[in-house]
């Protein structure tokens, strides 16, 4: 038998469970099957860029940060392990480790909630239109 590379299924019916199933049958002693969670969507991911920027642009609390550096910090207001690594130049640290795309639906669910909250929280009126540019 040729060897199985990569085959990703979402379970979205029984059918596709008979399929992932017949797949099982079919790999080598030794293959490696990983079942998780969906991760976050698109249209989520564009929707948490629309707010960052947004929010970067009201500077709350007198902040003036990007919408990157935003989204560490409610990364971390959410609990997501990061570290920091002290920058090449030997300058500074550098946060790294809070990778929004390892998020599930619903871990992403929660962040888009965290910053409306904080939005609410500070007078900072949110639209959820989605814009093409992340820029702030």
């Amino acid at each position: 038998m040729a060897e199985t590379q990569g085959q990703t299924i979402i379970l979205t019916s029984d059918y596709r469970r008979m399929e992932a199933h017949r797949l099982i049958e079919k790999v080598p002693a030794g293959a490696v099957l990983n079942i998780r969670p969906a991760r976050r969507t698109n249209d989520q991911n564009a929707l948490m860029w629309a707010l960052l920027s947004q929010i970067s642009r009201a500077r709350p609390e007198g902040r003036e940060c990007t919408p990157d550096v935003w989204k560490a910090l409610f990364m971390h207001a959410l609990d997501h392990t990061q570290r920091f690594e002290q920058a090449l130049d030997g300058k500074g640290m550098v946060p790294v480790g809070f990778r929004s795309s390892k998020l599930t639906k619903a871990q992403f669910s929660d962040l888009i909630e965290i910053i409306h909250e904080y939005a609410a929280r500070h007078g900072v009126p949110l639209s959820d239109e989605i814009h093409p540019a992340r820029a702030a």
